[in-house]
């Protein structure tokens, strides 16, 4: 092979390189320029689509993980703390700080992820910010309500006695504490409260549309 065709052969190979090499940096350049249809929905949502979850309707769903987080927080602290806490008022303190504490970190974040719109499931927590002040509110929230949730127990307990439903001989003089009546007195006295905020923020939203 003569020098010139082995010359010839070079500038071939060295002029291929070079268009490779800048097709390269023009894709790299040109890389942010390029445009992306937008999806609709939440990436993150399209996993939990179509799921059994999402076949429950939200008020059942909601209530649920409200009804189970706290008879669990009533069987594990309130059964396992009751003979070191004789004294009422503690274990009614000690279990409103736990069942909020629980809610601002467990309960809440599953509303928070089981919402379908960002803020949907807000009407289900007295306080869905998320927030650091919110973990003490929710602890000093909870403990309101456990103290409203001893007192109904003791209107029950009332209420039995004086119609005979529970006898004083028999030594079945009061409605015992357990994990499902628990759970729903709570759930009932906490959407009560729930409800009237939320009656309170429409008010005011209706009245400042109108003003």
């Amino acid at each position: 092979m003569s020098k010139k065709k082995q010359t010839q052969k070079q500038e071939k190979v060295e002029s291929s390189s070079y268009k490779l090499n800048t097709k390269a940096v023009d894709r790299l350049v040109n890389a942010d320029k390029k445009t992306y249809p937008k999806t609709k929905t939440d990436p993150g949502k399209q996993y939990r689509s179509h799921g059994f979850l999402d076949k429950i309707p939200e008020p059942v769903k909601a209530l649920f993980i409200k009804f189970w987080f706290n008879g669990a927080v009533c069987f594990f602290i309130g059964f396992g703390l009751a003979e070191f806490l004789v004294d009422s008022l503690d274990l009614i303190v000690v279990l409103g700080l736990v069942i909020g504490i629980v809610t601002d970190l467990l309960v809440n974040n599953a509303f928070h992820f089981f919402a379908i719109t960002p803020g949907s499931n807000n009407k289900w927590m007295m306080f869905p910010q998320r927030k650091f002040w919110t973990f003490f509110a929710n602890m000093g929230y909870a403990v309101v309500i456990t103290w409203i949730v001893a007192w109904i127990y003791s209107l029950i307990t009332t209420a039995l006695l004086a119609t005979g439903l529970l006898s004083p001989e028999s030594n079945e003089i009061s409605f015992g504490v357990e994990p499902v009546s628990f759970g729903i007195l709570y759930v009932a006295v906490d959407m009560a409260f729930i409800g009237i905020k939320n009656l309170i923020i429409k008010i005011i939203k209706n009245a400042k549309e109108k003003s």
